[in-house]
């Protein structure tokens, strides 16, 4: 009975990995090309409709109450000064 050392056994791990994710690569390539998928371009006219944004005061509340939560307090004792978008 042959016994592997481990650095074989890791080795043949990865190259068995990376062969199998080159394989995924290319299979959704080559199903790609057959299935002949194509990027749809947005219309003028779809493109100048504004995007309406939440309520803050609601995002605000889920705001304080997830960090109520999370700090293990009540939410009256939490004071949210400014909210910026990131």
């Amino acid at each position: 009975m042959e016994t592997y050392s481990s650095a074989f056994v890791c080795l043949m791990g990865i190259g068995t990995v990376f062969f199998g994710l080159i394989c995924l690569i290319l299979l959704t390539k080559l199903m790609s090309l057959l299935c002949g998928t194509e990027q749809q371009t947005v219309p003028a006219a779809m493109s100048a409709v504004p995007i309406v944004e939440p309520d803050r005061t609601e995002l605000i509340a889920a705001v304080s109450a997830a960090i109520a939560e999370d700090l293990g307090t009540d939410i009256t004792g939490i004071r949210i000064l400014s909210v910026k978008k990131l």
